[in-house]
């Protein structure tokens, strides 16, 4: 059972809803043998919680890419998660985040760009989302208030052992039940620290934050990291490339390396397993490698 989730949540008395997302063993399987640096491994964080906000909330079955591309230290991250909260994520950077961080100094002149893919559709729905603000929590703030028209509120917290969403939205009836409530939830929500996003139960921070309101707790939902490795498919994408060329790159590094940085897979080919790829009667496909 993963230990990473989201639970939603409604302040029933002030029509406001919301939700809670703690990333443990997936924003671990994340990390697995990728060394980012502090700044670059806390902005993916920040970017895969939000990302499981957004999957929680979606309306229909569907994949949501979120990717983020820059020419500063960070050239690309994307964060993948589809209508199960599988999640996936990476990022791209240089040595140059060493030592830097924020949006701003971390991805330079960049764009950031948000896709959904829903079965049946031709083409994916594709937004761009404007950089407004320092932090993801900002922008994704400003974009989900300008995109629904409704207003939102979001804090995250990252750190190597986890990463935490706290997502907040006013409801059109909010005002019509008490004209301070959202005004008043917002403030008390920007008092929580970093440490209690990402350290402590849904239902104490809720308490802390909201003890004088009325908080039903909604479905929580598990969010994965499931993306097994795909021989086959990785076989046929190399039986589309030429031959001679993939004979010239055995001949330089003595193997075939194929890393599928979203997933987070390496697949190796031996010179062998190449020419069989070739041949009129290839072997049986291995599940082990």
């Amino acid at each position: 059972m993963s230990t990473s989730w989201i639970q939603r949540f409604l302040l029933e008395d002030l029509d406001i809803r919301g939700a809670l997302v703690q990333l443990d063993d997936v924003w671990q399987a994340l990390q697995e043998n990728r060394d980012y640096p502090p700044s670059v491994r806390d902005l993916l964080g920040a970017m895969s919680a939000v990302a499981s906000v957004i999957g929680g909330n979606l309306k229909q079955a569907g994949r949501l890419t979120i990717q983020l591309q820059g020419h500063g230290p960070v050239s690309l991250l994307v964060v993948d998660v589809n209508e199960a909260l599988n999640l996936r994520g990476y990022a791209k950077s240089s040595a140059d985040a060493l030592g830097k961080s924020g949006i701003e100094a971390l991805i330079g002149d960049g764009q950031l760009l948000l896709s959904l893919d829903v079965p049946g559709m031709r083409h994916p729905y594709q937004s761009y989302v404007p950089i407004e603000g320092s932090t993801v929590a900002a922008i994704f703030e400003h974009y989900l208030t300008q995109s629904e028209q409704q207003p939102a509120a979001l804090h995250t917290a990252s750190s190597a052992r986890r990463s935490a969403c706290l997502f907040l939205q006013k409801l059109p009836d909010a005002d019509k039940k008490d004209g301070d409530g959202w005004d008043r939830i917002t403030r008390l929500a920007a008092t929580v620290r970093p440490e209690e996003l990402t350290d402590l139960p849904a239902e104490e921070i809720l308490t802390r934050l909201f003890h004088q309101e009325t908080v039903r707790l909604l479905d929580r939902r598990e969010v994965t990291h499931d993306w097994p490795m795909n021989w086959d498919k990785v076989r046929d994408m190399l039986r589309t490339l030429d031959k001679a060329e993939l004979e010239a790159l055995l001949a330089e590094h003595g193997e075939i390396l194929i890393h599928d940085d979203l997933s987070n897979h390496e697949y190796r080919f031996t010179a062998a397993e190449v020419a069989s790829l070739f041949a009129e009667n290839p072997p049986e496909n291995r599940t082990l490698h």
